[in-house]
């Protein structure tokens, strides 16, 4: 059964960037290779710094969402575990 994965990568100018992805590696590599998503290919290199797995793409999507509402500062929390 496939996994589904969303994920915070840092952005070379600090900001955050969240997205879906079915693999996570490659996702990052083609973010870093100018291939991802507009928003990160002028923000090359990003970093993956959090990462959560699910077993279907409508869980992932509806936390991917959720996520995307959250204030920068409750991004941090939630990647330093807090």
């Amino acid at each position: 059964m496939d996994k589904h994965y969303i994920y915070i990568v840092k952005c070379k100018d600090g900001s955050l960037y969240t997205g879906y992805a079915k693999d996570i590696t490659q996702r990052v590599t083609k973010h870093n290779n100018g291939q991802g998503a507009k928003y990160t290919k002028i923000r090359r290199p990003v970093q993956l710094v959090y990462q959560e797995v699910f077993d279907t793409k409508s869980e992932a999507m509806k936390r991917e969402y959720e996520i995307k509402t959250y204030t920068r500062q409750q991004k941090l929390e939630l990647i330093s575990g807090g």
